[in-house]
């Protein structure tokens, strides 16, 4: 559907990244674009609104949860959950450049792959490799945390979210239908 795909990355260490890349998609699908999100880091183990959502109302947006254990407070400091990790993403990586390739999706979001690149559980060339062989009228959005300079040049345009005040400054934790 789109003529010219760019690249979008939102960014940041405030809320909203990937809620912004949800309502691309669900504006994106509103068109009748064909749209993909991989989920890197949330496995369909964990409950997330919005795939319920999705789901429930039959949108034409498909999710892909990556199927990674992962503890955001523990996972970092494991290097065999490391390594499982990297090498699942690689495939992955590779699966959405030949998706992007075939122009399988007019909109594919990578979500936290930032925060993944960030940790080093992605290569900046396994990023390079999807944005390079994509379509041209695949657009191509990333969300998480830390996003390089390297990375902010590749692409057309980028979001960074920022905290000002949050819940979890008085101890507040996420809510669900809410944060998650």
């Amino acid at each position: 559907m789109l003529k010219k795909g760019l690249v979008q990355i939102y960014t940041g260490d405030g809320k909203g990244k990937t809620t912004a890349a949800l309502g691309l998609a669900l504006r994106a699908a509103g068109w009748g674009n064909k749209v993909a999100i991989y989920q890197f880091l949330k496995p369909s183990s964990l409950e997330i609104g919005e795939r319920t959502s999705i789901k429930e109302i039959n949108l034409p947006i498909k999710i892909f949860p990556a199927e990674i254990k992962w503890d955001m407070k523990n996972s970092l400091d494991d290097e065999t959950t490391v390594e499982k990790t990297r090498k699942k993403i690689q495939k992955l990586c590779l699966q959405i450049a030949d998706e992007a390739k075939q122009k399988k999706f007019d909109i594919i979001i990578l979500d936290e792959i930032v925060f993944c690149l960030s940790k080093n559980l992605a290569q900046i060339e396994w990023i390079k490799n999807i944005i390079a062989s994509r379509d041209a009228a695949v657009e191509i959005i990333l969300t998480g945390r830390n996003a390089t300079d390297e990375l902010i040049e590749m692409a057309d345009l980028v979001t960074e979210m920022r905290i000002i005040k949050h819940p979890f400054e008085k101890n507040i934790n996420a809510r669900k239908g809410i944060e998650f």
